[in-house]
């Protein structure tokens, strides 16, 4: 009785701390008192397969009901099994000898590594590293930076990005990819998922902060820990190692070898670069923890009332980074209340507003809470493998992934501009609201690559992706500049971090404001039998295309049912 009164008391003083959203259809009392229970000390940081999740996944079963959803997991029931290892380094040791000298290598302050490997050892003895450049083999801009170099049991190698992210004009690279904008080639998974590919043992990517898009304390924040679906017999096994090195490491390592690395990286930005055995061999010795484990995403829907079979679908991630290492204040907790527990607390507010229409959608509408997208996406991934509906007859996917608390807010933040008619969908509802949008001013991050959306762009689902890493916002109060006070704090310091920490003084109309955008946008396409298309340019629209048949009754593009 005492933790009811002490819960109630709680929640009515959030409720006095919170300004209304703007249109007073979001309850924002609401959405910071879920996004508290999840942050809390309670929940450990809700690491897959861990305590966190066992009390994680009954208090979303809970929500999803609360919200009037209908189960929409496995067998009836609320959730999707996902098989999943865990792994961990145990004690490892790197080095690397090079002219007959050995330079040890310290993790993770020179070097950091993971396994994705259902292995319990990681040894590796003298592989020859290659520097492999940018890593990038794309035909469909003549593009390959391999030129056919066996990289069996070797160690490849990347610069992080793409060819064309420090391209000056006249350069070969120059508008060969996205310059600023990170494309799929300039992601670490594609990088590790090459290696592999090409038979590599090990794939390591110099850390630049700008390049990547994050600091090294984001980089080492998994303390050696990793995750991965069980993979399917006969899958491609990803390489023993990945991980990343310091840019001092590289620098030495490169120069040990005859090589300057600023040198090396113009030369890199050519379509005519070619791999440099750096005549050195890496050396690993690692016993690794190693776990086999059920995690859960959990899914719950709204029929739709005369297209059932079709859907729109919403998702979010309710895993964080679990229990780490103490910071400077001796917090072990990575909570991720920005990332990604307020996220699901307005993918729930969403769920509450379609509930309250007058009638039910007539497409069904999904909503999602995904296991292990801080770990590669996984859950999403999973589903994407076993769609518990199909692929090629849902509308759109629209995620929410961190969202600010600072206040309300003047525009919206576009990720993937020229991707697909989403952002014009985006646009219209924005308008509406008294807002413009604004493309990501972040491109380099390549976030639209880096979260659960992409699991279903890659299946052809058009996608709108809510995250507030992509640029700073025009606030209300304080306009760009305080937007950027609020993204430069938050990814310099909390991100991933055990400051991304709940407080009863947040102001949730700016995150109310895009549950209400995401909101319009998905009603819109849940009570029409509008297609949203790829553009033209786009990587994903062969897929979606390869479908078409299957949407063929459907009316017109821009026809409303």
């Amino acid at each position: 009785m005492r933790k009811m009164i002490a819960s109630l008391g709680a929640l009515l003083l959030i409720a006095a701390a919170q300004p209304s959203s703007p249109t007073g259809q979001v309850n924002t009392a609401r959405m910071s008192e879920i996004t508290r229970v999840l942050a809390s000390d309670e929940f450990q940081g809700r690491s897959p397969g861990t305590p966190g999740e066992d009390k994680t996944i009954p208090y979303l079963v809970d929500q999803f009901k609360a919200a009037g959803l209908e189960p929409a997991g496995e067998n009836g029931g609320w959730t999707q099994t996902v098989p999943m290892i865990r792994t961990k380094l145990e004690a490892p040791s790197f080095s690397v000898r090079q002219g007959g000298q050995t330079t040890n290598w310290s993790f993770p302050g020179d070097v950091y590594f993971t396994t994705v490997r259902d292995t319990d050892a990681a040894k590796i003895a003298a592989a020859p590293i290659v520097f492999v450049g940018y890593g990038v083999h794309a035909p469909e801009r003549n593009w390959d930076d391999f030129k056919g170099v066996d990289l069996k049991g070797k160690v490849a190698l990347f610069l992080v990005n793409d060819p064309d992210f420090e391209a000056a004009a006249g350069e070969p690279a120059a508008g060969k990819f996205g310059g600023k904008a990170m494309t799929f080639y300039g992601r670490w998974v594609y990088k590790y998922d090459e290696a592999a590919r090409r038979g590599a043992i090990a794939a390591l990517i110099v850390h630049e902060t700008d390049a990547a898009g994050y600091g090294w304390n984001v980089v080492k924040s998994g303390g050696g820990e990793n995750y991965n679906i069980v993979l399917s017999p006969g899958a491609l096994q990803p390489v023993l190692l990945q991980g990343w090195i310091q840019l001092p490491a590289a620098e030495a390592l490169l120069k040990r070898a005859g090589y300057d690395f600023a040198t090396l990286k113009r030369q890199a930005r050519s379509p005519n670069f070619r791999p440099i055995d750096l005549h050195a061999t890496f050396s690993a010795d690692s016993k690794v923890e190693l776990a086999h484990l059920t995690s859960r995403n959990v899914l719950g829907k709204i029929s739709g009332s005369t297209l059932p079979n079709e859907t729109v679908s919403y998702g979010g991630h309710w895993d964080a980074y679990g229990i780490g290492p103490p910071d400077a204040q001796g917090r072990t907790i990575r909570p991720g209340a920005s990332d990604d527990a307020l996220g699901l607390a307005a993918m729930l507010e969403v769920a509450r507003l379609f509930k309250a229409q007058a009638a039910p959608p007539q497409r069904t509408v999904l909503f999602a809470a995904w296991t292990g997208e801080e770990r590669g996406l996984l859950g999403s991934e999973y589903y994407a493998q076993h769609p518990l509906y199909p692929m090629e007859t849902m509308a759109a996917n629209l995620t929410f992934d961190t969202l600010q608390w600072a206040g309300p807010v003047r525009d919206a933040v576009l990720v993937g501009k020229g991707q697909s008619e989403m952002e014009r969908y985006m646009e219209e509802a924005a308008r509406a609201q008294g807002r413009y949008v604004t493309p990501e001013n972040h491109p380099e991050r390549g976030l639209f690559y880096r979260a659960d959306h992409f699991s279903f762009a890659k299946r052809g689902v058009p996608v709108l992706l809510d995250m507030a890493l992509a640029g700073a916002y025009d606030m209300a109060e304080g306009g760009r500049e305080a937007g950027n006070r609020w993204l430069d704090a938050f990814t310099t310091n909390c991100y991933h971090q055990a400051c991304d920490a709940w407080a009863p003084t947040w102001d949730l109309r700016g995150a109310a404001q895009e549950a209400e955008l995401f909101y319009a946008i998905g009603a819109r396409l849940a009570n029409s039998r509008e297609w949203p298309q790829w553009s033209a340019g786009s990587e994903f629209r062969q897929v979606r295309d390869k479908s078409a048949s299957m949407r063929g009754n459907a009316p017109a593009k821009g026809e409303r049912g």
